[in-house]
């Protein structure tokens, strides 16, 4: 992802981002594709991208072999012939795509988002364009992106490649961004042979995998004032999968041409993170917010503090709440093995998205904005009202467009009692309706909205 975790380092690079980032600039706007007019299959693809509310993301690289996370290259100022010597240490014989795939629906998860070139500008797919690649350079030897869209295909999960806009190991990559400047590269490129690389490989990923999601570019903080040519790359994907959906994490209002808004590590309108100060939420577009189990988004093996399985669903309810779908991140192992803290917390959210699932899927942000308390979700003529952090035996709700005329609990269906008045509604909240990640009261509306 974006930023490294060593909070020193992390502090000082959200700073020096923070300042370039309030500097719009005027190439990247206008390079946008302007005329972009999306296609109906892409319209479809939206709706359906807020419906599934919830993903898994996958960092995998041959920067798991260090396991020192997915910015190793840069933490520890390693060269590009130092890095290069990772690939012949990167064997996953354990990987398991159907295993993989398996887990993301045990979680509940209706779409996978996948690292295809990280900021190491490693290649986990057979591009044609470089030797820089896992089956040129690994003694694996097999391409991992076409296994798993192979099997997505196959168990009917929706695949999208994450695509490093930023590369520490094309010479090409000139001049320089904010980061990768100890990697040893010649001082001299070609800016534009670069971009022509990137493109060609986006062409490799969107005709020899088969219908894909989306694209999901991270990467272009680390040039703000560059020319990214973003229409012609724009445009190249949705000609070439009109269905398709760009995202990019440039932490920006959205450039005409992407059809989903991002947000990384903070929900829509938040900025815990430092990541989202410029960021204008957009209404006429779906959001995505992603998010890690622990702390690094790549493979860490000293990183053990993982978020609990309360912590998870309920970050999940929020971005519900804040019309937002969950991108939750795991990092396998170079084995290709997905540690089990992960797998424990995915599982057990699966569980609890099996008896409260209809809250969540095929919802829109409710009508009460989110509050300390909780969120709500609307469908249909209902909406549902997630008490998170209540004590109290009673929640006051501002009054709502149209008369409650049943509630009930999602929990065991029981009667949920509401009185109504001018000024709002009063809700009981019985201890035995209670649960201990998300208490979920359903509020049916006289008429559909």
């Amino acid at each position: 992802m974006m930023f490294w975790d060593r909070a020193r380092r992390r502090r000082k690079l959200i700073k020096m981002l923070a300042a370039a980032f309030c500097v719009l600039t005027f190439t990247q706007i206008v390079n946008a594709q302007e005329d972009y007019q999306p296609s109906a299959s892409n319209l479809k693809a939206r709706e359906w991208f807020q419906d599934a509310k919830f993903g898994l993301f996958i960092h995998w690289g041959v920067y798991s072999v260090l396991g020192d996370g997915e910015w190793v290259m840069n933490n520890r100022k390693l060269t590009v012939d130092e890095y290069e010597k990772l690939p012949a240490f990167f064997n996953p014989t354990e990987y398991d795509p159907a295993a993989w795939v398996a887990l993301a629906k045990a979680a509940g998860m209706k779409y996978i988002t996948i690292t295809s070139k990280h900021h190491d500008g490693f290649a986990m797919f057979a591009t044609k364009q470089s030797d820089w690649n896992i089956v040129d350079r690994t003694p694996y030897k097999q391409d991992v992106l076409k296994m798993l869209a192979d099997e997505c295909h196959r168990q009917g999960v929706k695949l999208f490649f994450y695509h490093s806009q930023l590369d520490w190991h094309n010479p090409n990559y000139y001049p320089r961004g904010r980061t990768g400047e100890t990697s040893g590269r010649p001082e001299s490129g070609d800016w534009y042979k670069y971009l022509d690389y990137m493109d060609a490989q986006l062409r490799e990923l969107l005709t020899n995998y088969g219908e894909i999601g989306g694209i999901w570019f991270d990467g272009m903080w680390d040039k703000p004032d560059a020319d990214w040519r973003l229409a012609k790359t724009y445009k190249l994907i949705h000609d070439l999968q009109p269905q398709a959906l760009i995202c990019s994490n440039h932490h920006h209002a959205p450039y005409p041409g992407e059809d989903v808004q991002l947000f990384e590590k903070d929900l829509p309108g938040e900025n815990t993170a430092g990541f989202n100060q410029t960021a204008v939420i957009s209404n006429q577009l779906p959001r995505e917010t992603s998010d890690t189990m622990n702390i690094a988004w790549g493979f860490n093996i000293g990183d053990a503090h993982y978020k609990s399985t309360r912590q998870l669903i309920q970050y999940l309810v929020r971005a519900a709440g804040h019309n937002a779908n969950f991108l939750l991140n795991v990092g396998p192992m170079p084995n290709g093995k997905i540690q089990p803290e992960f797998q424990t917390r995915l599982r057990e959210m699966g569980q609890w998205l099996s008896r409260y699932g209809e809250s969540i899927y095929g919802t829109r942000g409710g009508p009460i904005a989110p509050r300390s308390w909780g969120v709500t979700t609307a469908k249909g003529n209902k909406v549902y009202v997630h008490i998170l952090d209540w004590p109290d035996a009673t929640l006051a709700l501002p009054p709502l467009a149209d008369k409650v005329t049943a509630a009930h609990f999602l929990k065991d269906g029981s009667r949920a009692e509401v009185s109504q008045g001018p000024g709002g509604m009063v809700l009981e909240i019985p201890e035995i309706a209670r649960d201990e990640f998300d208490t979920v009261a359903v509020l049916e509306l006289s008429q559909t909205k």
